[in-house]
């Protein structure tokens, strides 16, 4: 398993193709949650690439099954704000653990802002939901943390129903055949084109650089 606390995660070379943001809510066979809503909207943009992708993924899912995406883009301040506040939280729990567990852990959950897929555009947070909206069982809500999931938000974690286990097996299939590659501690994380993905694939360089 490879952590965003990887120093090979920040030692990929970082471009960007100048692709736009797409906004969500205009795409019609794409559904947008309001939960993570912000003032400016960022929360329903993704570049163009991840959007393409996104579509392709919704095409392949079995009938009646709809994505539903949550978060796409979060600017660095809002990154940065989660960072430090899932950090301090885990301080306060874990009070003997030295420093670099303390950046492994807070990693698994949040990356660092300095290789942040969501703040490149390229990454997306979503579920699946039915024709009706009403969302499939995951295993863990989206956005579990690690502690409080024992670790059930991990993407192949079986300690959970086996109901949400076909379902996140459908989530895999659809979105990592459209080319987009999974968090592994965040079965609900998804992304192209940033750091993570290019170490992944193997690619030189991302497409994405922090925007």
């Amino acid at each position: 398993m490879i952590l965003l606390s990887d120093p090979r995660v920040a030692a990929v070379s970082s471009r960007d193709d100048g692709q736009p943001l797409v906004d969500l809510r205009e795409v019609p066979l794409l559904l947008v949650d309001g939960r993570a809503a912000d003032a400016a909207g960022a929360y329903a943009q993704v570049r163009r690439g991840v959007a393409d992708r996104l579509l392709a993924a919704q095409r392949a899912l079995p009938a009646g099954l709809r994505l539903l995406v949550v978060e796409g883009y979060r600017p660095y301040r809002a990154q940065l704000d989660i960072f430090t506040g899932y950090r301090d939280e885990l301080r306060r729990r874990h009070p003997d653990w030295s420093a670099d567990r303390l950046h492994r852990e807070t990693t698994k959950f949040v990356s660092p802002v300095e290789v942040a897929p969501h703040s490149t555009g390229g990454a997306v947070d979503l579920t699946l939901c039915d024709s009706d909206g009403v969302e499939l069982a995951m295993g863990t809500a989206l956005d579990a943390t690690p502690e409080e999931s024992a670790d059930a938000c991990f993407t192949e974690a079986r300690h959970i129903p086996v109901s949400a286990w076909r379902n996140r097996r459908i989530l895999v299939a659809a979105l990592s055949g459209a080319g987009l590659v999974n968090y592994p501690t965040e079965w609900w994380h998804w992304s192209y084109g940033d750091r993570y993905w290019a170490l992944v694939t193997g690619a030189p360089h991302t497409r994405y650089g922090p925007l």
